[in-house]
């Protein structure tokens, strides 16, 4: 009997159907991107100080820049080495009892009383628009804008366990069409709510609705193609996500609204539901659901789009897969495999922190945003090239270790370097932005490959949910701690990130080595080396046998 993958090398490993089925949902990737950190365009905190009514009233009047009122209406103070204007207090003058004149815009207000903002604030930020400035998320309600991020991740995390079981459950084709309709309405939604607090409640959905987009597309894709095909699928379906993140700052330059790019970023969602009539089943889950007649027609439909002739078959083995009596104390019971998920688990997890806490950085440097967003997005696509070339050259261990340390010491670097030398500062933050892109790639790879059969999926569900968790910490390490001092964060990413790579040279290498099928294979890697041999052998000596019948 059959099984798919000889059903497969039948109807063509990666013919035109596949070829189609990929180029749709490849675009997929393209919109996440604008959704996981559009954050930073979105959400970007301008200059800002506290509004005094009086003072932009004679502003006005007398024609004063946005500098000559600022100096009557905020103190100076020491921030991070350097002398600002106070964001968060202002003088304590009530200059409608004053009689403040067009020529009084020099006064020196140093011994004057400083209070909190009491009549909003002002920002400069050339006529754009955020959620911070709409809603006023500055200073004490500062810690809102990392809502928005955590709640995403929230919703990310919901979604991982929800979809999984709903994508094995009811199939791969309706988990993703729900998942686009979750995506389009929360987005759309997300885009005209009034206040902040519905906002974060939509922005929850959304991240639900991501997540299962992503893993049914990711999941889909790789089930339709051949076992040769699916590492490269699987990093081109990860290249088109960088290619969103570069196109993201150009759309960001010309729709000024926060909310007009979020509709940019949910309306192409409609579009996806197409994908009714143009993606098919996974012949592969249904397989696993005892459906092997229409897996058999979706297959012979495959196969006739690919120009290919598939035999007539009745039945169809199922593929070895889960077992239905793991458990996760299966992840944890054994002493290798305990080890394995926790340094997997971690990896996830520094994957995250430091992914999106350099992406965020970038708006809080206080550099052009668009340009500095742009050149640290361009760095993503050798990433790619990277693993492609390495992975089956010097195995897996060793690059995504090194892209770690690397990620590590160049954040160590960036926080270390002078202001004043803002190439050399960009091209650290640029080398550990490609650094941790690989190691972000290179850990879904490695934890696939390093667990036994029946946990693997189980195994690779639990520890990604690790990346979650990272990113609902990522805004609170930066945003939090760059307030005490703007490179701490990248401290932090530097020295998580080193220890995630030093952890990983306690991970086996897996690169040549068959798939592990048993926890036995984990724990006692000779034992099963030494099965293999005797099986070769006597593989071998069958053959020869047979030969010499034959003669």
């Amino acid at each position: 009997m059959p099984t798919f993958d000889d059903l497969l090398e039948e109807a063509g490993s990666f013919g035109r159907c596949q070829r189609r089925v990929f180029a749709l949902l490849s675009l997929l990737p393209v919109l996440f991107a604008g959704v996981y950190v559009g954050i930073v365009f979105q959400g970007f905190t301008p200059d800002h100080w506290c509004r005094d009514s009086a003072v932009v009233e004679k502003r006005e009047s007398c024609g004063w820049s946005l500098a000559d009122s600022r100096r009557l209406t905020v103190p100076s103070v020491n921030s991070s080495g350097s002398v600002q204007y106070s964001s968060c207090e202002q003088y304590q003058v009530d200059w409608n009892s004053t009689g403040l004149t067009c020529d009084t815009r020099d006064l020196n207000l140093s011994r004057v009383p400083v209070t909190a903002c009491k009549d909003g604030w002002e920002y400069d930020y050339e006529g754009r628009k955020s959620f911070v400035t709409e809603f006023d998320l500055v200073c004490s309600d500062g810690w809102f804008v990392d809502m928005y991020q955590s709640t995403f991740s929230v919703g990310n995390l919901i979604g991982s366990f929800a979809f999984g079981y709903f994508a094995d459950r009811f199939g791969r084709r309706l988990c993703l069409l729900v998942s686009i309709m979750v995506n389009a309405m929360s987005g759309l939604i997300l885009a005209v709510v009034p206040n902040y607090i519905s906002i974060l409640v939509a922005r929850t959905a959304f991240g639900f609705g991501a997540k299962g987009c992503w893993m049914a597309s990711y999941v889909l894709i790789a089930e339709i193609v051949g076992v040769e095909y699916r590492r490269t699928v699987g990093i081109l379906y990860q290249i088109m996500f960088s290619f969103g993140v570069i196109l993201l700052p150009l759309l960001a330059y010309y729709i000024t609204d926060w909310r007009w790019l979020q509709v940019i970023f949910s309306a192409p969602y409609i579009l996806f539901l197409s994908c009714y009539w143009f993606v098919p089943e996974s012949p592969r889950w249904l397989i696993s659901q005892n459906k092997s007649s229409k897996a058999l027609e979706i297959t012979a439909a495959m196969a006739k789009e690919n120009k290919r002739t598939l035999k007539q078959y009745e039945e169809v083995a199922e593929d070895e897969g889960d077992s239905p009596t793991a458990s996760l104390l299966d992840l944890i019971r054994t002493p290798k495999m305990r080890k394995h998920t926790f340094i997997l688990s971690f990896n996830w997890f520094t994957s995250a922190v430091v992914y999106q806490g350099l992406i965020m950085r970038v708006g809080i440097t206080g550099g052009n945003l668009y340009i500095d967003f742009l050149i640290t997005a361009l760095v993503e696509f050798p990433a790619a090239l990277l693993i492609l070339f390495t992975i089956e050259r010097i195995g897996r261990r060793l690059p995504f270790a090194l892209s770690n340390i690397i990620a590590g010491a160049s954040c160590l670097a960036a926080a270390f370097i002078a202001d004043g030398m803002v190439w050399l500062k960009m091209v650290a933050a640029c080398i550990g932005r490609l650094g941790i892109t690989i190691a972000f790639e290179m850990v879904l790879f490695v934890n696939t490959e390093i667990y036994p059969t029946y946990v693997r999926n189980l195994g690779v569900s639990v520890c990604s949910t690790l990346c979650d968790v990272g990113g609902m910490i990522a805004p609170f390490l930066l945003y939090r701690l760059a307030a005490v001092w703007l490179e701490l964060p990248l401290i932090i990413f530097g020295i998580v990130a080193f220890i995630a790579g030093g952890l990983v040279f306690f991970l086996p290498e897996t690169k040549g080595i068959p798939l592990p099928e048993t926890i036995d294979d984990i724990e006692f890697p000779d034992r099963k080396k030494e099965n293999q041999e005797n099986k070769h052998s006597k593989k071998l000596k069958v053959r020869a046998e047979n030969q010499e019948t034959a003669l």
